[in-house]
């Protein structure tokens, strides 16, 4: 039997591990299994960059942690070798990093994991990784917004060309506030000069 001094480690494990899962967006399970010190010292990094943590830490001390966190559903993933991966700042980046590595790295894999308290498949994880970043979806939408408001203009300055050929006059109406604001504008530029 386990002496008490070795029981009392064990329980200060699993509550460093609970607290830390507590403030994790993200907690990946992954199998480690084939990869070359090298490789592993090279995930590390990268994940680092990234502000995720990487562990190689005992099944039994992660299912306890879990369970004092209250998640559940990862217990069939916690066998054979698991490192832990969790980031409190942004799960979407480190699992990019993960689900990367897994690409390059045939023996590597993803078991599960909790994204925001939920917990979910490799196959959803997965998923998320594959998303463009948020800077990238963001340009995407400013692209698609642009592209509009230019096909609205020229829509509006054909209807012109067509009214001016026609020989309609064309008179653009500004409403009265942004007239005064305009001409108050030009009369302090023309101050200033």
């Amino acid at each position: 039997m386990a002496s008490e001094k070795i029981l009392n480690q064990k329980k200060e494990e699993v509550k460093k591990l609970a607290e830390e899962m507590k403030e994790a967006k993200l907690i990946l399970l992954t199998d480690y299994r084939g990869i070359n010190v090298t490789d592993d010292t090279t995930l590390r990094r990268d994940l680092r960059g990234v502000g995720a943590k990487y562990n190689i830490i005992k099944n039994n001390i992660t299912r306890r942690a879990l369970a004092e966190c209250g998640i559940e559903g990862l217990e069939e993933q916690l066998e054979g070798p698991t490192a832990v991966v969790m980031s409190s700042e942004d799960y979407l980046e480190a699992s990019k990093v993960i689900y990367k590595f897994s690409k390059d790295n045939d023996y590597y894999t993803i078991k599960g994991g909790v994204i925001d308290g939920k917990v979910m498949t490799a196959e959803e994880i997965i998923t998320l990784a594959k998303l463009p970043s948020r800077e990238t979806l963001l340009s995407m939408l400013a692209g698609a917004l642009l592209g509009n408001i230019s096909k609205i203009a020229v829509a509006l300055d054909q209807v012109r060309i067509q009214k001016e050929e026609a020989g309609e006059k064309v008179t653009v109406s500004v409403p009265a506030e942004e007239t005064a604001v305009a001409e108050e504008a030009t009369a302090e530029t023309t101050e200033e000069a």
